[in-house]
Formats: C-alpha cells, structure tokens, sequence
C-alpha cells in the first residue's frame, strides 16, 4: 500500500541511465549520492566521471561524458552533497563538457543550476535539462502536531553520513520480505533519486520542516510502515534543526540510531566530539516524545564498513551487551539485524 504523498519529483521522468560525478573530493562521506545510487541503483548508472588527481571511486568504469553518452548515459548526477550544496567554481567546465556531449545535468545541491550563467548558457544552446531534485513542494502547511494513523520508524544518527538513509533502506527491504506493508520515505535528495519521491527536508524553510514530515508520513492504514530516512543529527550544530522538524513531524513510534564507531568528531566542523549513542537515544526519547509520548529506540545500526568481518561481529556483540538493545550492520544482515528487525514490532 502507497500512502498517499504529495508528489513533487519522480525518478521515473528523469534522464537515465546516469553518469555519476564525483568532482575532485576527497572525502568519501561527501560522495553519498553517488554511492547511494551505485549501492541501491546500480541499474541506472552506466560509470562515473572524476576530476583532479586525488578523488574517490564508488566503483564503476571511469568514463568521460562522450564514452558515457556512446554508452547508452542520458544525464550526469552530480554525485556530491558537500557542506552547504555548493557548485566550485572547479567543477563547472567538467559539466560544461557533459552538456556539450548530450548529458542533461541532475543535481540534487542547494544551489540551482539554471542561476548558474555558464551551464544556463550551455543547456540553452545545445537543448540539454538542467534538474533540480532539491525543490520542495509548494504550499507546505506548518506542523499540527496531529496524532496519524499507522505505524512510523525514523533512522536518526550521532552526526551526518553515518548509514541513516541504507538502514532505512535495508529496514524497508526487511519489512516487506516479512509481508508487511511497508513504504520507504526519502527526505534527501538521494533517497528520493532511488525512491522516485520524497520531500527534499535541508531545502524546507524552517517554520515549516514539522509540516513536511507530516506529508511526507501521511495517515496510513493501522498495520501500515513508514520507514522513514533521517537526517543530519540533533547533536550537529549545522544541522540539528532539520533533524529536529523531522522528528517532531514524523511522530515515530520507534527509532534506530546510527552511528560510526571509528568516527570521533562531528564532520565538518571543529571542536564538536560525537554525542555517545546513550545520549542520542536519551535526546530523542525527550524531544521525540513532544508529538509521540510512545516513542521509543528499537535498536542500533552500526557502519562497520571500514573494519573486517570478525571485528565487527565483535564489536556488534560488545555493543549488544553493553546497550542491551539489538545492535546491527545492516549491510552485513546475518541474524544480528534480524533480531534488530523483529524488536521494532515488540
């Protein structure tokens, strides 16, 4: 069952396949985009294009937007969600190129392509599209703070880029091979690249980030699942506000924290260590219970993908223990996320 969503993009009528852009970063946590879509849409990227010397690979042909066209690629995305969504200067010649080669341009960054007087210039000439995918709906209502119907989970997280949007994912898939009705609801510009809707939440004026929760999680049948991918973290202090309309408007019954044991910081910015996952499931619960007085945390998803697969067990096992919550990686499954999966209907 699909909830009805106020629609505002819809992967389907967007130019595929993909060529995905990576730029020159050099710090994987700012590729998500690119690496969400080659993890949960691998079908619709062809390869991926990088500038400079020193970027990252999310493991796809290198290809140059002529190559990517001869191979069937209908429109770069661009790959990258850097702090504040900006275009550098650095990359415009790169999509300049991949105008000029037949690739429309999809970008899911803050800033909109067509105020960008070279690529305008360029699409204009050659025919090509410019597509925003961080617009959000028009006529947002504000947060009534309204009890729904049905059942929701949010993934929220210690700080940005810790897993949020593949553990909700990763839930969703698990949800429905069980036979419930479930429906996955994106609030990033990749998710809803992968999902064909959502409401792009970092691109809602505040006043308003509790009412486009709302939407996004409408009244459901009782039996129904939201799951529901998080954003930023209530403990960033770039992001927090995102974080905390989002949690208010999606009233969740039960929420799973992520979070990335090797990192110690907040990302981004300095002198900001990371909240320990207590605290997060202890802010939660009390800024979380505002608009559900039943909320509660069904577990914890760790990104264990840096380390190997005895260590993790390990330490998902140390984590289990010491929480006493269930405690998973949901990319590596196994009966650790089963049992995080069954604890989100107790």
């Amino acid at each position: 069952m699909n909830a009805p969503l106020k629609k505002f993009a819809d992967v389907a009528v967007l130019p595929q396949p993909y060529l995905l852009f990576l730029g020159d970063i050099a710090e994987p946590s700012y590729a998500k985009t690119a690496f969400g879509l080659a993890d949960w849409a691998p079908e619709r990227c062809v390869g991926e294009f990088s500038i400079g010397e020193n970027g990252i690979t999310v493991g796809l042909p290198q290809m140059s937007p002529v190559d990517a066209v001869a191979a069937g690629a209908r429109s770069l995305v661009i790959g990258v969600a850097n702090p504040g969504g900006i275009l550098p200067e650095s990359w415009i010649g790169a999509l300049v190129e991949a105008i000029e080669a037949g690739l429309d341009i999809v970008s899911g960054l803050h800033v909109r392509l067509s105020g960008i007087s070279p690529l305008a210039k360029a699409a204009k000439r050659t025919g090509r599209r410019l597509v925003d995918v961080r617009t959000p709906p028009t006529n947002i209502p504000v947060g009534t703070g309204r009890k729904r119907s049905g059942k929701r989970l949010l993934t929220v997280g210690t700080d940005c880029a810790q897993g949020k949007k593949y553990t909700a994912l990763a839930l969703h898939r698990a949800f429905v091979s069980l036979g419930i009705d479930a429906d996955f609801r994106a609030s990033g510009q990749t998710g809803i690249m992968i999902a064909g809707r959502g409401i792009p939440m970092d691109a809602v004026i505040s006043d308003f980030e509790s009412g486009a929760a709302e939407i996004l999680s409408p009244d459901a049948p009782a039996d129904h699942w939201d799951l529901i991918e998080g954003q930023g973290s209530l403990f960033n202090p770039s992001y927090a506000a995102v974080s905390l309309g989002l949690l208010h408007g999606s009233q969740p019954d039960v929420f799973v924290v992520c979070h990335d044991p090797t990192r110690h910081a907040i990302l981004g910015v300095e002198g900001f260590t990371l909240p320990s996952v207590e605290e997060v499931i202890d802010m939660t619960i009390r800024l979380g219970s505002l608009t559900n007085p039943a909320i509660r945390c069904a577990g914890v998803s760790l990104n264990t993908s840096s380390m190997e697969a005895d260590e993790a067990s390990d330490l998902i096992s140390l984590e289990e223990r010491r929480l006493g919550l269930p405690v998973a990686d949901p990319i590596r499954g196994g009966e650790a996320f089963s049992a995080l999966v069954m604890n989100c209907f107790v």
